[in-house]
């Protein structure tokens, strides 16, 4: 057994102390440790706001254009043709051809029709001679019924043979008559003037009666010629005016009218025809030149987003609104009214002076807080 002096017991005691101390001390540390663990997990966690664009909802008057090209072409237009048949000996006229009415365009080979002209001049003639005959028999016996030297039977067989060879001789002739136009038909003609946009004959070509052979396009008014989709009409057009610009040449512009809507589509294309109507049309604008018409459909109030403003509710498009009172976003569908360049027009969904995300709504939560440029805190 060891034995401490008086001095020594004091200095175990004091070490004693000082470890009792330590220990103490570090408990209190793990103690204070553990409880600010517990703090940080039992605090809610900080979401900071997002900044965002956006744009308020004001409804503005808008009015789409709509911009086609089309063609010139003559208001009257018609394909020409021979009456008869036979073989071209001449041609006069071309594509691009400015005629006169009345100008001869082709001939034919006469010789069938010359012909036929010659043996009906000698029906005539023959006819003729019958008719001086039977004039001739009638008088006679008209002279000798009257002395009484003939019978009635004979007086009336005269009288008949007479009317005969008057029938005989205008019948012969009408066909001289038919036969002379026939042979004038042998020479084809214009029948107003006009330029000539088609051909399609060549000298020795034999071409039958009422084949096309030419196309004439009149003098006169022209009409802008267009093949447009049905949707055009569905947005409402304002009235029938059309702004036209000549495409060669922007500086000549002028106004027409829709003057003829084809109540029929193109089955191979899926358009509808339209002509415009070109009022007092210059001197530039010749047949065939490319024309583009611009038609406004009427104003309207609407509500226009640019496109980086439109999310999607599951299958429906959507937008980002923000509360003003919580400066909190929500997602709320909209119905899509149109799909224009560089944005979209809504047609339900928003109601005037809400407020709409227009960027930054792909880093959006339900609920989440924002904070927007002038926003007044």
């Amino acid at each position: 057994m060891k034995h401490y002096s008086l001095n020594q017991t004091s200095v175990v005691q004091a070490n004693g102390k000082r470890k009792l101390k330590s220990f103490a001390g570090l408990a209190v540390a793990l103690v204070a440790i553990m409880l600010s663990g517990c703090n940080d997990h039992a605090a809610a966690p900080t979401t900071r706001a997002t900044f965002v664009l956006t744009e308020v909802v004001q409804p503005r008057g808008m009015q789409v254009s709509a911009t086609l090209t089309g063609e010139v072409r003559a208001r009257c237009q018609a394909d020409l043709s021979f009456r008869v048949s036979g073989r071209v000996t001449e041609r006069f006229a071309d594509v691009g051809s400015h005629v006169e009415a009345g100008q001869v365009l082709a001939l034919l080979d006469p010789a069938e029709q010359q012909a036929d002209v010659d043996a009906s001049s000698a029906a005539v003639a023959a006819t003729e001679s019958q008719l001086r005959v039977a004039k001739a028999t009638f008088e006679r016996q008209k002279s000798l019924i009257a002395s009484g030297f003939t019978t009635r039977p004979s007086y009336d067989q005269a009288e008949e043979g007479l009317r005969s060879a008057e029938g005989a001789l205008e019948l012969a002739k009408a066909q001289l008559g038919s036969a002379n136009e026939a042979l004038g038909y042998t020479a084809l003609r214009a029948e107003a003037a006009g330029v000539i946009t088609t051909r399609s004959l060549e000298v020795g070509q034999v071409v039958q009666a009422a084949q096309p052979v030419f196309a004439l396009a009149q003098d006169g008014e022209r009409d802008a010629v267009f093949d447009v989709y049905e949707s055009i009409f569905f947005g409402g057009l304002d009235g029938s005016r059309v702004s036209l610009t000549l495409v060669s040449d922007p500086d000549v512009t002028l106004s027409g009218y829709v003057r003829e809507v084809s109540p029929a589509i193109d089955a191979k294309n899926s358009t509808i025809r339209v002509k415009v109507t070109i009022q007092n049309p210059p001197a530039a604008m010749t047949l065939g030149s490319a024309v583009a018409g611009t038609v406004k459909t009427k104003a309207q109030r609407q509500i226009a987003l640019p496109w980086t403003a439109l999310m999607a509710a599951g299958s429906r498009p959507a937008v980002w609104i923000i509360d003003p009172k919580t400066r909190t976003a929500s997602l709320k569908p909209v119905a899509i009214g149109s799909y224009e360049a560089g944005g979209v027009v809504i047609e339900a969904g928003l109601e005037p002076g809400e407020r709409v995300v227009v960027d930054g709504g792909k880093l959006l939560s339900a609920g989440q807080p924002v904070t927007y440029e002038g926003e007044q805190l």
